[in-house]
């Protein structure tokens, strides 16, 4: 079994790195499906978050894909939205907060498709609106498990007009905050399984060094197909749960 969570945190690192993601959409559905308890795969979920997020924005940083100063600013409001998160939980249903996710998913996508890949004009850089997404996305996300990154680079590139791979680094920095700040909150409560968090987050620190060097080599256009197909399947596992909860 020990083998089988490294083997899992390699492709959730991949996915990680080259989608620019924390790799909780991919944790989260596995440790369900291996019989755990939703808060429990939440925690083990973003335990490994914080290997894969910082390593991966390493390798970022040293390829200088990564724009620190912009990233900062969003990782922060990631970071003090992260900790409202156990309050948001206590008082919304899970049910609304899915419903809320799904909505912003929706329009993300939308906004998304009609982006071009290749940004015109310089992107929108104001420090408020990056920190207010930060916040936003860092309140809900990760109280579903997951690290928000897949909801924030569409509204990079959509909305700030961010290139996609920037918008990609950008979003993976965001994790690491949202993750530290989340993992203490659910540590605090009992929710972490410290073992399979590290056996994940060991194969995911291997796995998002390929992924991050993959995302590198690709177009942009290929990159931006890839992100639109996995958005596309997280709103179908997400409405598949929404109707059925």
């Amino acid at each position: 079994m020990d083998l089988l969570f490294i083997i899992l945190g390699l492709f959730v690192g991949f996915a990680g790195g080259f989608f620019g993601i924390g790799g909780g959409a991919v944790v989260v559905p596995s440790m369900l499906l291996f019989g755990y308890d939703m808060k429990f795969a939440v925690g083990v979920s973003i335990m490994q978050m914080l290997f894969s997020s910082a390593f991966g924005s390493y390798v970022n940083f040293k390829s200088k894909i990564l724009d620190v100063k912009p990233a900062l600013i969003l990782g922060l409001g990631g970071f003090f939205g992260a900790m409202a998160s156990g309050f948001v939980v206590e008082f919304f249903s899970s049910k609304f907060l899915l419903g809320m996710l799904i909505v912003l998913q929706i329009l993300n996508l939308a906004k998304l498709l009609t982006t071009p890949s290749e940004p015109k004009g310089a992107p929108n850089e104001s420090k408020f609106l990056l920190f207010l997404i930060g916040l936003i996305i860092g309140t809900t996300a990760i109280s579903m498990g997951i690290g928000g990154s897949a909801l924030i680079i569409p509204l990079l590139v959509g909305f700030l007009n961010y290139d996609i791979k920037k918008a990609a680094s950008a979003g993976l920095f965001f994790v690491i905050f949202a993750s530290i700040s989340g993992f203490v909150s659910l540590a605090l409560h009992g929710f972490v399984n410290y073992t399979i968090g590290a056996m994940l987050g060991i194969g995911a620190v291997i796995g998002v060094y390929f992924g991050v060097k993959t995302a590198h080599k690709i177009s942009r256009i290929a990159q931006k197909r890839w992100i639109i197909a996995l958005l596309s399947v997280m709103l179908l596992i997400m409405l598949n749960k929404f109707l059925n909860s």
